[in-house]
């Protein structure tokens, strides 16, 4: 191991989309020291997505549920990771639980926002100026840089590998043909239904596209498998739900072959804006000031109409209507993928 180099622990967050943003602040590590070692410690599903990631080194479990205490486990996990003889800890979450594992380290620097009060257990404390890092990517870079900035950091894009050799592993397995070009349609969003866009609409504008000439591929967790028989009748071959039938690392791989994904403002759409497809992101109780697609301008497509309401950020529309939702068309997102 090169003593010389920077050697970074990362305490990762616990959200899909949140993971694959923090792969910015990687990159930007790497970007100001090449010969820098990161490893991070993230929930074991998290892990394969990692591997994905060539700026990180390692991937570490860490053995609690989200939202779990757990401080002995994370003070026994700290021990072990001493031997590592890491130089500076980032602490990505703002919770006191979370600065447990990079102090049990000893790591000599542990950077990260002040949060719960979590003086002692970090001691380079940054103070979150939200009105100067607005968007949560920005957040995360910034620990990074200096202390108070004064401007908000570049991003550089999240990128994730493609394995193709998994890739044809997963065409043969799922019995999927490119003989059509392919839209990937994602209906789930696990944070609650303000940010999902109807399952009839998706239902439409998969058959409308299947007319255009596409096959559909219905991508998500077993909990989207419903929605997908919705938007996938048996009686339709050319639109597949696959829902519940892959690892999160193979959306990375099935995303690389397609022409346009259409997704709620979600864990996957961030895997699939890293993969390189063009995404087409409907918002309802978000908005995409805050956490936007990263990607370049010509791969994203942004539909959020901005009520009086929005954002929200409630996981039930607290006034019934959803009209944030409602109110965007199946025809104006055909039209844009048809373009």
């Amino acid at each position: 191991m090169n003593r010389q180099a920077e050697r970074y622990l990362i305490i990762g967050p616990s959200w899909i989309g949140d993971m694959v943003m923090a792969q910015a602040l990687f990159k930007t590590l790497k970007q100001q020291h090449p010969d820098c070692e990161i490893d991070v410690v993230a929930p074991k599903w998290s892990l394969p997505i990692l591997k994905r990631m060539p700026e990180v080194r390692h991937g570490i479990a860490v053995d609690v549920q989200h939202g779990e205490f757990s401080f002995f486990k994370r003070w026994k996990l700290g021990k072990q990771l001493r031997k590592n003889h890491y130089t500076h800890a980032i602490v990505i979450p703002r919770s006191w639980k979370s600065a447990i594992i990079s102090f049990a380290a000893k790591v000599p620097i542990r950077t990260g926002y002040r949060g719960e009060m979590r003086y002692g257990l970090l001691n380079d404390i940054r103070v979150l100026n939200k009105d100067i890092l607005k968007q949560t990517v920005q957040r995360y870079v910034a620990h990074a840089g200096k202390n108070n900035p004064q401007t908000a950091p570049v991003i550089p894009f999240p990128a994730l590998t493609i394995d193709h050799d998994n890739q044809q592993h997963l065409l043969k397995k799922l019995h999927l043909k490119l003989n059509r070009p392919v839209i990937c349609i994602m209906p789930g969003a696990e944070y609650g239904p303000a940010k999902q866009w109807s399952v009839e609409y998706y239902r439409e504008l998969a058959v409308k596209q299947v007319d255009a000439g596409y096959q559909i591929w219905v991508i998500g967790s077993e909990k989207d498998r419903a929605a997908g028989n919705i938007i996938s009748p048996a009686s339709d071959d050319a639109i597949i739900n696959l829902c519940g039938k892959t690892q999160l690392a193979d959306t990375v791989d099935l995303f690389a072959c397609a022409e346009a994904a259409v997704c709620n403002d979600s864990g996957l759409m961030h895997i699939a804006a890293a993969s390189g497809v063009k995404v087409h992101v409907i918002y309802g109780s978000s908005t995409p000031d805050y956490t936007p697609p990263l990607t370049t301008d010509d791969k994203k497509k942004i539909y959020y109409l901005g009520l009086s309401c929005s954002p929200c950020f409630k996981r039930e529309c607290p006034l019934g209507h959803a009209e944030c939702l409602t109110e965007i068309h199946v025809d104006e997102i055909v039209d844009s993928i048809n373009k």
